[in-house]
């Protein structure tokens, strides 16, 4: 009797997964940040188009990394199967599919501009694996198949023959999962760089760092709103690394370089031995909607780049900065925003700590009033002084806006969706934010009557958001309310809804509430 379909596929399946583990294991080994399956995700977004990425971190979050690299370990897996399947009849055919998928993974690899030719390797240990191991598996199955053939009802000596090579799969296929096994373990304990990295960090001591002081005049008094700093744990997190670079303090180094007067390249203990400015800034993401949660407001440490611009000496007809990021991350800055009267900086602490490494420990670039994806650069590592006519960075090559001004918005958070609250005077409160022009006031309207005023704190900047309160009297049964804000410049906040690309969303934040009488 033939060996059977499954038998192949699972010998195709356990010779790709026995890959993609030498792979994994040997990216560890070197300490080379992405593994190709990692590359190829990272490299699917970068293709996609800004409708596609902003859906998928709409629908799913933060977990559409994790879930798009399921869905690549799942059809690969799948092919891997089928790959056993056509090696029962053909051994250039495998050959030629793994040749394809070592391609990809290659060019996937070399992609970010910060790879070497060193990162190639695990492909090609994951391609000679691939072959070896599927030989390996498929020649007992191709030994029971001549078996087979070599007559309908065999000798004695030949169904023991067939026995034992049946006997010989199974025991070389639980060799190799046991390999993937002891692989995968493995290259887990050798990706413990990142653990050193988190001690190094949880053992640093910044000078010039001090811990946040919460302004009495920051605060309006409503239970439920949003606080005014937001913890690192809480804070969003958006960014297109799949593996979030660790990089010693001793390793890092800033290159400033491009049309100034003078290159400028800072280590970790040069930026530390500058003046440390510290301020309240708020940062947002580009892709938070009308009311969404991808806002976050911080104490940041570090030095401010002006400072650090000025001494490099910009060229006057520079109009842009480049900004890189450990993983080839690019971003394209105003060269204004860097060099004004803001706190434009290179952060290395975040409320009163080092930076969490899923933040940018150990510097990343902070600049008030722009939105993340043309300035919040996590681990940054190369700023180039140029011109917006001269580059694409990542973001803008998928549609969305040059510059990236953050628009001014608001929000009601309390009461919540579907809350339910008693009748009579009810007590509004929320966030609203026009980061670098400032909040001057805010509004409310009850199921689209007139528009009352609210208060709204004192954070003494024009960085922050602002917390804002509203009592209104609210007969019993089911009611909207919406807010509305006005900036410094007596700009009233619009109404029109926008999506929020290319540029960021735009209308009034509305909620649905019940009183009962």
């Amino acid at each position: 009797m033939k060996t059977t379909r499954s038998a192949w596929a699972l010998a195709g399946l356990l010779a790709g997964l026995a890959g993609l583990a030498t792979s994994y294991f040997l990216a560890a080994a070197l300490s080379i940040r992405e593994s190709p399956v990692v590359a190829i995700a990272e490299g699917i977004v970068r293709l996609a188009p800004g409708a596609a990425v902003e859906q998928g971190i709409q629908t799913l979050g933060t977990n559409d990394k994790p879930v798009l690299v399921a869905v690549i370990l799942v059809v690969v897996s799948a092919l891997f199967a089928y790959v056993g399947v056509l090696a029962r009849r053909s051994w250039w055919v495998p050959a030629l599919v793994y040749l394809v998928l070592a391609v990809v993974a290659g060019i996937a690899v070399l992609a970010p501009a910060a790879s070497t030719t060193t990162d190639v390797f695990p492909v090609a240990l994951g391609y000679v694996t691939w072959m070896v191991v599927l030989s390996m598996l498929t020649e007992p199955l191709r030994s029971a198949d001549r078996y087979a053939e070599a007559s309908d009802e065999p000798a004695p000596s030949t169904l023991e023959g067939s026995g034992q090579t049946r006997r010989g799969f199974v025991l070389r296929a639980g060799i190799v999962a046991g390999a993937v096994g002891v692989l995968s373990l493995g290259g887990r304990f050798l990706g413990a760089g990142r653990r050193r990295v988190e001690e190094t960090r949880r053992l640093l001591r910044l000078n010039g760092i001090t811990e946040p002081d919460v302004p009495r005049a920051a605060l309006v008094d409503v239970d439920g709103i949003s606080p005014w700093m937001t913890p690192a744990d809480d804070f969003y997190l958006i960014d297109t690394a799949f593996v979030k670079p660790a990089i010693d303090p001793q390793d890092w180094s800033i290159r400033i370089h491009g049309m100034v007067e003078r290159e400028i390249v800072l280590t970790y203990d040069e930026l530390m031995a500058r003046q440390i400015d510290e301020s309240w800034i708020t940062i947002c993401c580009v892709s938070n909607p009308v009311g969404g949660p991808l806002i976050g407001n911080a104490w940041w440490s570090g030095v401010r780049l002006a400072s650090i611009l000025a001494e490099a000496g910009v060229d006057p007809e520079a109009d842009a900065v480049l900004q890189t990021s450990e993983d080839g991350w690019t971003c394209g800055t105003p060269i204004e925003a860097l060099t004004d009267d803001r706190d434009a900086m290179l952060a290395v602490a975040m409320n009163g700590k080092p930076l969490p490494i899923e933040h940018g420990f150990p510097v990343r670039t902070i600049v008030p009033g722009l939105y993340g994806y043309v300035s919040a650069t996590k681990w940054v590592v190369d700023m180039e002084v140029t011109k917006f006519s001269e580059f694409d960075a990542y973001w803008t090559t998928k549609g969305w806006g040059e510059l990236g001004p953050i628009k001014m918005s608001s929000r009601v958070e309390v009461p919540g969706s579907g809350d339910r609250v008693d009748a009579g005077e009810v007590t509004f409160g929320g966030t609203a934010w026009a980061q670098h022009t400032g909040i001057a006031g805010i509004e409310v309207a009850v199921d689209g009557g007139e528009w009352l005023p609210g208060e709204i704190s004192s954070p003494g900047t024009d960085d922050t958001w602002v917390q804002w309160r509203a009592v209104v009297d609210v007969e019993p049964g089911d009611h909207t309310v919406r807010v509305r804000a006005t900036d410094k410049t007596g700009l009233v906040q619009t109404g029109a809804l926008a999506d929020v690309l290319p540029d960021g969303a735009t209308g009034w934040h509305t909620t649905d509430f019940t009183a009962s009488a």
